[in-house]
This record gives C-alpha cells, sequence and structure tokens, in this order.
C-alpha cells in the first residue's frame, strides 16, 4: 500500500539512487541532504512495501513554492503516483500560507508538461538555454493555490 509523508534523513540514499535513474542532471546524496535541513524546503515521498517510489523537493518562501524536482520510479509511472506526490506536496504548502506554486520544466520534456498542465499548472514564459546536458531551454510555469 502507497503512503505519503515527509522525507526523514536516511531517505536521502534512495532519493539520490532515483536521481540518478530519473535525471541526466542528478542531485548528490549530499546535496540532497542539504537541502533537507533547509528551514524552507519541504521533501515529501511516496512509500510502498517501505521502499520510496517517487519524491517531490519543494522551496517555500513566504506566499509562494518553487518545485524543485519531482520523480517517481519507472515501474509505478503513469500510475498516478505523480499526481499524489504533486497533491500532498500542494496540502502542506497551503498549510504554509503559499498561494502560487512555481515551477521549471526542460522544453523537450512533454509527457512532464502535460502533467503540470493536467495538474492546472500554466506557461508563465521560457528561460533560454536554461538547462545543460543536453542545452535546452526551461518553460516556466506556475499554478494558483488559493
Amino acid at each position: 500500500m502507497l503512503s505519503l509523508r515527509e522525507m526523514k534523513l536516511n531517505d536521502s540514499v534512495r532519493i539520490a539512487e532515483l536521481e540518478q535513474e530519473i535525471f541526466t542532471d542528478a542531485w548528490t546524496q549530499t546535496g540532497i541532504e542539504e537541502t533537507f535541513v533547509q528551514s524552507h524546503s519541504v521533501i515529501v515521498v511516496a512509500e510502498e512495501d517501505s521502499k520510496i517510489q517517487g519524491y517531490c523537493i519543494l522551496y517555500v518562501v513566504l506566499d509562494e513554492a518553487e518545485i524543485a524536482r519531482i520523480g517517481v520510479t519507472e515501474r509505478v509511472r503513469h500510475g498516478g503516483v505523480g499526481s499524489l506526490i504533486l497533491q500532498f506536496g500542494e496540502k502542506i504548502c497551503k498549510e504554509k500560507g503559499v498561494e502560487r506554486l512555481l515551477l521549471d520544466v526542460r522544453e523537450g520534456n512533454l509527457p512532464a508538461r502535460k502533467f503540470y498542465e493536467k495538474h492546472g499548472f500554466l506557461v508563465d514564459g521560457i528561460r533560454k538555454n536554461f538547462y545543460d546536458n543536453p542545452k535546452e531551454d526551461g518553460v516556466l510555469m506556475s499554478k494558483s493555490l488559493g
């Protein structure tokens, strides 16, 4: 059974493994741990059978939050786990007084863009050559939580 919760420090090992599986610009375990201890960070995980299947890293500043990362294992992808993680993260953000959720996504990552659009995110603009490995524009998106 899938459960959602906030990250614990020892989850950093599994999240770093998932980063390597999912992203070409993967975060390190150290980077995840440094983010975890920051007071403005919120990291949520989806866990099944005591194994993390996905996570979302958010930065909360005043009434806005930015999704820095969201990812799920290939095994559960397209099964609604990403949606549950996003909704859980939004719930926590609302509890913290967040009114607007922001993110950027690779222009060529059409599945992710469709995912965000399905969840009410709108395109705000383009960041030219924002990503490396490979070089690519970033699409800025946001959603009102009010």
